[in-house]
């Protein structure tokens, strides 16, 4: 089963539409989802802090910004 980690913080609109996709695949394909606050740990705010939202499966970021179902899809199937 694939790992997806969710890089994101509150009050983001990008990151809640993001998660929307993300419920959107989780209908469609089967994974474990982590949903990780960027505010949470200085590396992640150092990483993807203008990035968010990011979506990272099995080590390698997929997505980041601007989030859709096709890409994430394919990822998950792969």
């Amino acid at each position: 089963m694939k790992e997806v980690y969710f890089y994101t913080r509150p009050r983001c609109p990008l990151c809640e539409e993001a998660e929307a996709v993300l419920k959107l695949v989780r209908e469609d394909a089967s994974f474990q989802l982590y949903e990780r606050n960027i505010d949470d740990k200085d590396e992640w705010m150092e990483k993807y802090g203008l990035m968010i939202p990011v979506v990272e499966i099995d080590g390698k970021v997929v997505q980041y910004g601007h989030i859709d179902y096709p890409t994430i899809k394919l990822a998950v199937d792969a």
